[in-house]
Formats: structure tokens, C-alpha cells, sequence
């Protein structure tokens, strides 16, 4: 049998389309656990209005709102002998898990996903979906790219195998984002292994303005420091090169105001970079003006945060 688990919080405009899935979907015999965050919304009435005809769903509570609480939470609860995390934002195949269950069988892997494709909106989230599938957006991270199989460092959502948690433990608490990468990072280097299957067929909707993004990528970066001082074999160039660029931007600004002009040779380098790339797209003008938007806002939100988390980081250590 499988569970499949969603944290939730204030989902009320995509919950139904998550419900109406778990229940039609393949196979018949599975458990579904849904963790609410203490929504403030109707998430919770649309969930137990499910429930009243379908008894193998079960809401739980998580007065500390944020996922790994979450996560842990449905962990003491799950009876499946394979566990597949949902998100309320994201749209499945309707052979999703039966898909998750062959790459189980093919692989012989001991947690398996799908790659995060992007669902259509609006156009911002056009921008976005595009801006993260490219290596100038977020570097070489497989999950980002749909045609990718194979052994990996971590898939996006990702379904395990019950058994590999009493070799890893739980997901880290104390990680408000960031804790499905150090947790597959963390099984990894317990020797457990890792596969991406195109096959498994998902779609992602991004967030839909540049404030919402930006907020996520900070956030993204905020904990990254974290995740890396407990998994140090994890660290890649993508995580160290936003942060550099905010550094060179902050350096950039005191050499200007002494008319080092030449310090903004890199800095047009980027610029052209990123016109490159928004012409590589063939989106329509409109994407395109929001994609030159997104690269920068990535790159600065995501730097920051990780310099603002690496700082944190060693103040905790002292």
C-alpha cells in the first residue's frame, strides 16, 4: 500500500483539484493524509467535506504551521510502505503514482520523483517556469530539467521508501525551507540512493508575482547555509555564485562612487547574459520583459538571503 501525504495551508483555491485527484488516481488501495498548517481559509471544510465520503483520508493539525512539522507529523502516522509527498500547488498525472511505483520497481532506488515541470498561468509564471529551467537561472540542479533520468542528489517532492527513515530520521525542524534538499542529501550520504524519472509526469505552478518570488528565493537562501554545515558534500557552485554576485554588486557601488567605472564591465557582461537568454526564450514581449525581471531578482533574493543565513549561521556556532 502506498500513503500519500500534502502539508496544507490556506489552499482553499487548489485543494479540490488535489482531492479530486488522490481519489480517482491509481491505485484503489492507499491512504491520504492531509497536514494543516492552521489555515484561516476553507481548506480544512473542503477537506473533511471529502472525508464524510471517503474514509481512507485523514486530516491532521500542526499547530507549528511549517512543513517539516508537518512532514513528521504524517511520518508517525503512515501505514504504506512507500510515502508520496503532494503539494497543493502543483497538478499530477493521473498515472503519477502508479508511475512513482514502476520507478521503484526499475530503479531498485530508495527515494524516486519526476521533474518539476511548470504549469500554464499567467505570464509572470511563464517567466518563471522558464527562468528555472535554465542554467542561467539556477544552475545545473537535474530536478529543473524535464528530459533528465537517472541517479541524482534530490527530485522535487519526491516519494520514499518507509524503511530509510529509521537509517536518516526524520525531516529537520528547524528548517522552514529547504528540508526535502537536506533530507535527500542526508539519505544520500547515509548510502541510501536517489533516481529522477521523466515518466513521473508533474506540473508546478510558480508564484505569480515579483514579490512572491523574491520573498521564496530569500527564503530558499536563508536556509541554504544551514543545510550545507550539515551536509558539506552537498555544496556545488550553484549555491555559492548568487551570494558572489550580491557581494560584487555591493563592491560595484562603492567603486562608482570613486569612478572606478571599469568595475561595470562584469556587471554588462550579466546584463547581456540575460538579454541572451530572454531572445533564446522566443516568448512573446511581454514574458520576455518579466523574464530580464526574474533572472536578477532570483540571483539577488537567493544571494542575499544565503549571506544574511551564512551570518546567522555563525553566530549560532558562537
Amino acid at each position: 500500500m502506498i500513503t500519500v501525504i500534502c502539508p496544507v495551508y490556506n489552499e482553499a483555491r487548489f485543494i479540490q483539484k488535489v482531492l479530486d485527484f488522490c481519489v480517482n488516481a491509481m491505485p484503489v488501495e492507499k491512504e491520504i493524509i492531509f497536514i494543516d498548517g492552521q489555515s484561516t481559509d476553507s481548506t480544512c471544510d473542503i477537506i473533511n467535506s471529502y472525508i464524510q465520503k471517503h474514509p481512507h483520508i485523514t486530516l491532521l493539525h500542526n499547530p507549528q504551521r511549517y512543513v517539516p512539522f508537518s512532514l513528521n507529523l504524517a511520518l508517525k502516522h503512515a501505514r504504506g510502505e512507500i510515502i508520496i509527498r503532494l503539494d497543493a500547488h502543483t497538478e499530477y498525472a493521473q498515472d503519477y503514482f502508479e508511475r512513482i511505483v514502476e520507478t521503484f520497481d526499475k530503479s531498485g532506488a530508495d527515494i524516486v520523483g519526476g521533474p518539476m515541470r511548470i504549469a500554464k498561468g499567467n505570464q509572470m509564471q511563464e517567466a518563471i517556469g522558464y527562468v528555472t529551467s535554465t542554467l542561467f537561472g539556477i544552475g545545473d540542479s537535474s530536478f529543473h530539467f524535464e528530459d533528465f533520468e537517472g541517479f541524482t542528489d534530490s527530485v522535487y517532492l519526491g516519494a520514499w521508501k518507509k524503511s530509510i527513515f529509521s537509517g536518516t530520521g526524520d525531516f529537520d525542524e528547524s528548517l522552514k525551507r529547504n528540508q526535502d534538499d537536506e533530507f535527500h542529501y542526508r539519505a544520500r550520504k547515509n548510502g541510501f540512493t536517489i533516481y529522477q524519472s521523466p515518466a513521473i509526469r508533474l506540473q508546478y505552478y510558480p508564484r505569480e508575482t515579483v514579490k512572491a518570488l523574491f520573498r521564496q528565493y530569500f527564503e530558499y537562501g536563508l536556509y541554504k547555509p544551514f543545510v550545507l554545515k550539515k551536509n558539506k558534500s552537498a555544496i556545488r557552485l550553484r549555491h555559492l555564485v548568487p551570494s558572489l554576485f550580491v557581494l560584487y554588486c555591493l563592491a560595484a557601488v562603492i567603486a562608482l562612487s570613486i569612478q572606478m567605472y571599469v568595475v561595470l564591465i562584469p556587471l554588462a557582461c550579466y546584463l547581456l547574459t540575460d538579454i541572451y537568454f530572454c531572445i533564446a526564450s522566443k516568448k512573446s514581449p511581454a514574458v520576455m520583459a518579466r523574464i530580464a525581471i526574474a533572472y536578477p531578482v532570483i540571483h539577488i533574493a537567493y544571494g542575499t538571503g544565503f549571506l544574511i543565513g551564512f551570518v546567522r549561521m555563525l553566530q549560532k556556532k558562537n
